[in-house]
């Protein structure tokens, strides 16, 4: 029996457009919640129907004709998109059954980034816990498309928050949450690229040279204040590394950047540095300032060790960059070679 004049499917496609018509009036307010509050509702019909009426396989495919003669001007209808919203749905539903008091716990996260977000999270992750962490820090951060997909390639969920850190003994709890979950077990510099061996001024240059990337892999709330900010200690010139202002912990916040693996004594110097940054800098409505040691390296149970009774909050972390092939570092000019290159190519001109 086709599908057209089978009454049952009939009557659920009447009451379904109904139910539509009506989401179309809401979404002229509120567009993309109520498009996934439509979707939604919509993947658990499908759902159900699959299970239990028995219009077989080609169900779908005949729904989505249906649906766009009715709606042509209304995208999302396609057999494919129809399928998608299924996924959706069944990827969510185990932990979240979506109720009347559900829902609105839940507008301001599953139903508030955008669907093509949606799709991307489900299609390159597998757990619910993981999936809604992309889904909130999308919201936090008003990430387009192309940088959510970025912070699942760079696998920023196991990244987030495992800093090595002492912040549970420095800092009052609510902050100490909040520092935590802001420091990377390990940053990803691979929008830089180094041959041969590289020196911490240079690296401290090329970061800033990429400043807006730098800030995005450091995350929402980080302010630049400079690099080798001085700070005049006793008549003598010191200079911090890398200083910035955190908009939501209130304080300053110094990054060293360190090209050897950790080294205990490290702790110390930027130690040096945060009792100067809160004597000489820091104004009195602001709060304590945190330290970040970043290292090419680091052993945990050392570092661990290192900031045992350390009583300045501080925080240790790897970083990644793109090294550059022996082949291709062979095969790249010398400064000289290429000035020489320069100035031949000027003469002959």
């Amino acid at each position: 029996m086709s599908l057209s004049t089978n009454s049952d499917y009939k009557n659920w496609l009447i009451e379904l457009k109904k139910n539509i018509r009506q989401v179309q009036i809401k979404a002229s307010l509120a567009v993309n919640r109520h498009a996934l509050l439509l979707y939604w509702d919509l993947g658990k019909q499908i759902i159900e129907k699959q299970e239990n009426a028995t219009w077989g396989s080609g169900f779908i495919d005949q729904l989505s004709k249906d649906l766009k003669v009715d709606f042509p001007d209304m995208g999302g209808f396609s057999k494919r998109n129809l399928e998608l919203i299924r996924q959706w749905v069944l990827f969510y539903d185990g932990s979240f059954p979506i109720t009347k008091q559900l829902v609105s716990q839940l507008e301001n996260q599953l139903f508030s980034i955008p669907w093509g977000h949606h799709i991307m999270i489900i299609q390159k992750i597998k757990n619910q816990q993981e999936a809604l962490f992309y889904v909130r820090q999308t919201i936090e951060n008003n990430w387009s498309r192309a940088v959510l997909e970025m912070q699942i390639e760079t696998n920023l969920y196991a990244r987030q928050g495992k800093a090595i850190t002492n912040f549970k003994t420095t800092l009052p709890e609510i902050d100490s949450d909040l520092a935590q979950a802001l420091l990377k077990d390990t940053y990803n510099f691979e929008f830089i690229s180094f041959s041969g061996k590289v020196k911490e001024l240079e690296l401290e240059q090329k970061l800033i040279d990429n400043i807006t990337k730098f800030l995005l892999e450091l995350g929402k709330g980080f302010a630049y204040m400079g690099r080798q900010f001085e700070i005049n200690v006793g008549g003598e010139i010191f200079k911090t590394d890398l200083l910035f202002y955190h908009t939501k912990l209130k304080c300053y916040i110094v990054i060293e950047l360190k090209v050897t693996k950790f080294k205990p004594e490290y702790v110390g110097k930027l130690n040096f540095y945060l009792t100067a940054i809160d004597r000489l800098v820091k104004d009195s409505s602001d709060k304590p300032s945190i330290g970040i040691l970043l290292c090419k390296t680091k052993n945990d149970v050392v570092v661990d060790f290192a900031l045992h009774d350390t009583n300045k909050p501080m925080g240790v972390s790897e970083y990644t960059y793109t090294q550059l092939p022996t082949l291709i570092q062979q095969a790249l000019p010398t400064i000289q070679q290429f000035t020489e290159r320069l100035n031949q190519d000027n003469e002959d001109f």
